[in-house]
């Protein structure tokens, strides 16, 4: 029978969020079986690219709020707003197209504009009833050029004014109609680029070379989006995917790292001025015996900045300069000083967490290389060596969907660290709690599907214990989501938790389901005490 803590590590599956967690309600705990069908209802699917030979993947969730549209798919809802509006307002296609790109391609909009007052709509776009000049028989002088055309070498708008052809380059129908064919694509182009770019619900995928566009639904409070080129972002600010951080704190982590403040934060931290020209100088012997570069050539000590020709005895030796460390004892540091040891801490601070930052999107995009080998290689082999059906291995794809997008979690809980406040103490135990359980069941599991599945992948006949192989990776993938589910919950809710009755008894949930994982093929580990009951003290500054 299932544990209450059990149901306390995968409840977020019952919370309806549209997101990537939330696609699966298997058992957390049980991990001494699988079965084949799950596989058939995972939440994550190869896409062919029609083109492109490469093979994509996508995740999604059983209500994905946003679509992904094709240049085809654009100039069919292009084409189809237009005939709508074409329909319902009885006006020519051209004239619908105009009405549309001055609405910026709101078709409410323009039903609500032209059924409230008709002749203001006329008047503001330039869609006039009838002509105010009476197009001419006979010649007529270019009011563009000046010169004298026929008839037929005329043309004007709704307005009437005659001018020849080769003065006219707008509207869809004058383009048709004189436009070069080179014109005419780029005309077109641009007329698509408009229906997305004028467009509140629909954004180009920002990846490089990507030609789709993403319809999205507003109203689910989730904008990480997967583009059918495979690449993940936020429809909000169109960074990378960066759930669940908030957007202010990865453009704030972005701008850091690009910063030329961490430059100077780098030289306060680990040089010192000459005290004759003032050039940062960096330590890079042992003694404190400096000399500056030419053509200064000071000798100074490096602890206090003093010139060396007056150290000595008094000094506590030449290479053992007592003045520092008394003034240091004695609290008598000057700004200079201060400041420097400041920046120190800030740059050792910052260093930590942007190597974890980085090294989590080195193994992402390891991991994305070996999803990509894994399906168009191994598991065609794999199917071959261990007598199985390419659709009873999707356990195996559905890992390093999970690797993946854990890794992208965990890549961003770093950033939220950095910004997280140092006073706030229980949350910062409470959120290095989560992120450690979370981490550690993820180096489990990647090290599960990239390690030990090698020997299967290496064998050249079947070998017996595959099945129980195929019980520990589908555990640990649960598992490993369910830690994940309680991190991003927990951040998302700016980790209120901390300060509930039931904060303490999660994470010894949270513990109890991890030691059981660490077991990989003996199934559910113990049961532990309900979320109800447990420790009734709240997390505070003295620790957890």
């Amino acid at each position: 029978m299932e544990s209450e803590d059990d149901f306390d590590m995968h409840d977020a599956n019952e919370s309806g969020e549209d997101d990537f967690y939330s696609g699966r309600d298997d058992d957390a705990g049980a991990m001494a079986t699988y079965d084949d069908s799950d596989a058939d209802d995972a939440d994550y699917e190869f896409i062919d690219n029609d083109s492109d030979d490469s093979v994509d993947y996508v995740s999604h969730s059983h209500q994905q709020n946003y679509t992904i549209l094709s240049e085809v798919d654009i100039r069919q809802r292009q084409e189809d707003d237009i005939t709508r509006i074409s329909t319902v307002l009885s006006i020519s296609k051209v004239e619908a197209g105009i009405l549309l790109r001055y609405y910026s391609w709101n078709v409410s909009k323009v039903h609500d504009e032209w059924f409230a007052d008709e002749e203001k709509v006329r008047r503001s776009v330039g869609l006039l009833e009838k002509p105010v000049v009476p197009f001419p028989d006979g010649e007529m002088i270019c009011g563009i050029c000046f010169e004298t055309y026929p008839y037929d070498l005329l043309r004007a708008a709704a307005c009437g004014h005659p001018f020849c052809n080769s003065c006219w380059s707008v509207g869809q129908d004058m383009i048709s109609a004189l436009a070069s064919d080179e014109d005419q694509e780029k005309y077109s182009r641009y007329f698509i680029r408009s229906y997305v770019e004028d467009n509140r619900k629909t954004k180009w995928c920002p990846a490089p070379g990507c030609d789709y566009a993403v319809d999205f639904i507003f109203g689910s409070g989730n904008y990480d989006v997967t583009c059918r080129c495979s690449y993940s972002f936020c429809w909000n600010c169109t960074e990378e995917a960066h759930r669940p951080v908030d957007c202010d704190t990865v453009a704030k982590w972005i701008l850091k790292n690009s910063a030329e403040s961490e430059n100077m934060n780098w030289i306060l931290a680990n040089s010192k001025p000459c005290p004759k020209c003032k050039r940062p100088i960096e330590k890079n012997h042992g003694c404190m015996h400096m000399t500056c570069t030419p053509p200064c050539r000071f000798e100074f000590c490096w602890l206090c900045l003093g010139a060396w020709s007056e150290h000595g005895e008094v000094t506590g030796g030449y290479y053992a300069c007592n003045r520092y460390e008394t003034a240091k004892k004695e609290g008598t540091f000057d700004e200079e000083e201060k400041r420097r040891e400041m920046a120190k801490l800030s740059v050792e601070k910052y260093t930590h967490y942007y190597e974890r930052w980085a090294t989590n999107q080195s193994s992402r995009q390891k991991a994305l290389a070996d999803l990509q080998q894994m399906q168009s290689v191994h598991l065609e082999k794999l199917s071959e060596t261990q007598c199985q059906p390419e659709s009873q291995l999707k356990f195996i794809t559905e890992a390093w969907l999970q690797i993946i997008e854990c890794r992208r979690v965990l890549k961003w809980t770093y950033a939220y660290g950095y910004y997280l406040p140092e006073n706030e103490h229980a949350k910062r135990h409470f959120f290095e709690y989560l992120q450690g359980e979370a981490e550690s069941g993820l180096e489990r599991l990647h090290q599960c599907a990239e390690k030990e599945l090698q020997v299967y992948l290496n064998a050249e006949e079947q070998l017996k214990d595959f099945n129980e192989f195929r019980s520990k990776l589908a555990g640990l993938t649960s598992v490993t989501r369910n830690f994940f589910e309680n991190l991003v919950r927990a951040l998302e809710n700016g980790l209120s938790d901390v300060n509930s009755r039931g904060a303490c008894s999660r994470m010894g949930s949270s513990k109890s389901l991890g030691s059981g994982s660490s077991r990989g093929r003996t199934g559910k580990g113990k049961g532990s005490t309900p979320r109800s009951s447990g420790s009734n003290r709240n997390i505070d500054d003295s620790g957890h």
